[in-house]
C-alpha cells in the first residue's frame, strides 16, 4: 500500500484513516488493517475515502442521536451492507462500533469538565438508558462514571499550576465570538506538529488547498481539535481558514473541503505559542482560571486560530 505523508509529518485524507487511527486499527499480518488494505491509487479510491470522511462525520454530530446507520446510508446513497463494508475497510471498525467509542469519550470529558448529572450526560451521548451507558462505560473506560469522574478530578485538581510550571499562570479572556464560518478539511492525525508556522503551512498544502483563491490560503486559518486534552484513539482535526460571503463568492468549494458554521459561542482565549501548550493551558483554566470566573469548559472541541503573527487556543464554555 503506498502512502503520501506531507512535510508535516500528518496524513491527510488521500491516506488511509485505518493507517492513522492508531489503536483503533486491527492490524493483519501486513500491517494494515483487518484482512488488507486497499489501494491508494485511483479516483475511485480517493472518491470513497471522501464519501467515508463524510460518513465519519455524520457520526461525530450524530451521537446524541438514536439516527442509525440506515439513515447514513440512505444519506450517502449507499446501501447499509455497503457503508458497513467501506466504513470498515477505511477506519477498521464498524460505524457502529466507531459511534460508541465517540460517545464514551465525550462522556469522559463531560465527566471531567462539567458539573453535569450523570444521567445528563448519559442523554446527551446518545444513551436511553443510564444502566446501559454505565456498562458501556465500564467496559470502555474500566471505572464506573461516578468512579472515573472522581478519580480524574483528583489528578486535574492535584497539583496547581505554579507547582508544576514556572513563571506565572497563562493570562486568558471570557470571549464571546459571534458566528463565523470556515472552509475545512478533516485530517486523521498521525504526528502532530506543534509551531505555528508548521500548522500554517500544513492548512496550505492539505490536499485540495490549492483549489482555494490565494487570499483565502494566506489569510486567517483555524483548527478544531477534537481529541484534546485526552487522549483518544480517534485523533481527528478539522483545518481551514476562515471565511465570510464576500470571500468566498464564487469559489467552488474542493470536494474535500466542507463548509463549517462555528456558531456566537464563550470561550477562554489563551495567546499560546505550542500546540504543546494546550494540556497544561487546559488543566489551569479547567482546575484554577475558570471556576473563578463561575464559568466550566463545555467538552466541546478547542479552536486553535491564527493568523500572520499569533496564535490563539479557544476553549468552549458555560457559565454556571
Amino acid at each position: 500500500m503506498r502512502i503520501t505523508k506531507n512535510h508535516n509529518g500528518l496524513y491527510a485524507l488521500y491516506a488511509s484513516p485505518a493507517r492513522l487511527l492508531r489503536g483503533v486499527r486491527k492490524k493483519g499480518s501486513n500491517g494494515c488493517p483487518g484482512n488488507g488494505c486497499p489501494t491508494m491509487q485511483g479516483t475511485g479510491t480517493i472518491r470513497m475515502f471522501n464519501e467515508m470522511m463524510r460518513a465519519e462525520i455524520w457520526l461525530q454530530d450524530h451521537v446524541e442521536s438514536q439516527q442509525g446507520i440506515e439513515d447514513l446510508a440512505s444519506r450517502l446513497g449507499y446501501s447499509t451492507s455497503q457503508v458497513r463494508r467501506r466504513f470498515k475497510q477505511c477506519f477498521g471498525l464498524s460505524p457502529s462500533a466507531y459511534r460508541d467509542i465517540l460517545r464514551l469519550e465525550k462522556a469522559a470529558r463531560l465527566l471531567i469538565f462539567t458539573p453535569y448529572p450523570i444521567q445528563t450526560i448519559a442523554a446527551r451521548c446518545g444513551y436511553q438508558n443510564h444502566s446501559a451507558f454505565s456498562r458501556a462505560f465500564l467496559r470502555y473506560h474500566n471505572l464506573t462514571p461516578r468512579q472515573y469522574r472522581q478519580e480524574q478530578r483528583i489528578r486535574l485538581y492535584r497539583h496547581p499550576y505554579r507547582q508544576e510550571h514556572s513563571g506565572d499562570p497563562p493570562s486568558f479572556e471570557i470571549c464571546k465570538l459571534p458566528s463565523r464560518q470556515a472552509l475545512v478539511t478533516r485530517l486523521y492525525q498521525h504526528e502532530r506538529e506543534s509551531h505555528l508556522d508548521n500548522l500554517r503551512k500544513l492548512s496550505q498544502n492539505i490536499r485540495g488547498a490549492n483549489a482555494l483563491p490565494e487570499r483565502l490560503r494566506q489569510g486567517p486559518g483555524i483548527a478544531l481539535i477534537h481529541h484534546l486534552p485526552l487522549d483518544s484513539k480517534v485523533e481527528r482535526i478539522d483545518l481551514g481558514p476562515l471565511i465570510d460571503e464576500a470571500s468566498t463568492a464564487g469559489v467552488a468549494i474542493p470536494v474535500s473541503f466542507r463548509l463549517l458554521e462555528l456558531p456566537a459561542q464563550r470561550h477562554a482565549c489563551v495567546p499560546i505559542e505550542s500546540l504543546d501548550d494546550i494540556p497544561a493551558v487546559v488543566q489551569y483554566l479547567v482546575s484554577e482560571g475558570l471556576p473563578k470566573k463561575r464559568c466550566f469548559a463545555s467538552g466541546e472541541a478547542i479552536r486553535v486560530e491564527w493568523n500572520d503573527s499569533d496564535m490563539t487556543m479557544q476553549l468552549p464554555i458555560h457559565r454556571e
